[in-house]
């Protein structure tokens, strides 16, 4: 083998061995290649994981939110039916306020209507006060107001004013018995605005 031979051929095993090297670092399964890709997974799993705690951190946050809003609605609700109820009350007072001051006058046309049966008094005006009296009855049975007159019923303290006992009448009479009605009591509803003034059998 000549010279020129041994020259070319030490040419061609040169190259054949820097291919080989260019070949090793382009493969994408050498160990510089496997490292990227491990680094690369790794770092995929890191964001995955900051990504899951981001929106469990955003949904305990709507959560909270929610149970405030809630909360809120709940307190202006509470707020809203007790003005209501305060309101309601409020109205109730004024109006049993109002009513009490036409009780005596009611009383007193009653009164008058009473002794105006023994008296001699035009007719004319006897149906004038019947008038007035019967507006007066007719405006407390618009607004709820009834009377506490009845008698044969028990004593109850809070409908009745005991003025006087006495024995009953009658003996089957049972004690604590409302025998008589001096003077009306009145009442709206359950609200007792004046006590029925009564006699009481023993």
């Amino acid at each position: 083998m000549s010279a020129d031979n041994i020259k070319e051929a030490e040419e061609k095993v040169q190259e054949a061995s820097v291919e080989t090297e260019e070949e090793i670092q382009n493969d994408p399964m050498s160990e510089t290649s496997e490292g990227e890709v491990s680094r690369g997974s790794e770092d995929s799993e890191v964001e995955k994981d900051e990504q899951t705690l981001l929106i469990e951190k955003l949904e305990k946050e709507l959560s909270d939110a929610k149970d405030s809003l809630l909360r809120k609605a709940a307190e202006l609700e509470n707020v809203r039916k007790r003005v209501q109820r305060e309101r309601i009350a409020l109205f109730e007072d004024a109006k049993v306020a109002a009513l009490e001051e036409f009780l005596p006058i009611s009383e007193d046309m009653k009164r008058a209507l009473d002794a105006s049966e023994s008296s001699k008094i035009e007719d004319s005006f006897l149906e004038g006060m019947k008038l007035v009296a019967n507006k007066f009855e007719e405006v407390l049975s618009k607004y709820g107001v009834e009377a506490i007159d009845q008698t044969g019923v028990p004593f109850d303290v809070n409908l009745h004013d005991a003025m006087l006992r006495q024995p009953a009448p009658e003996k089957k009479t049972k004690s604590d018995t409302v025998l008589q009605v001096l003077e009306n009591g009145y009442r709206i509803g359950n609200k007792v605005i004046k006590h029925a003034k009564v006699i009481v059998s023993e």
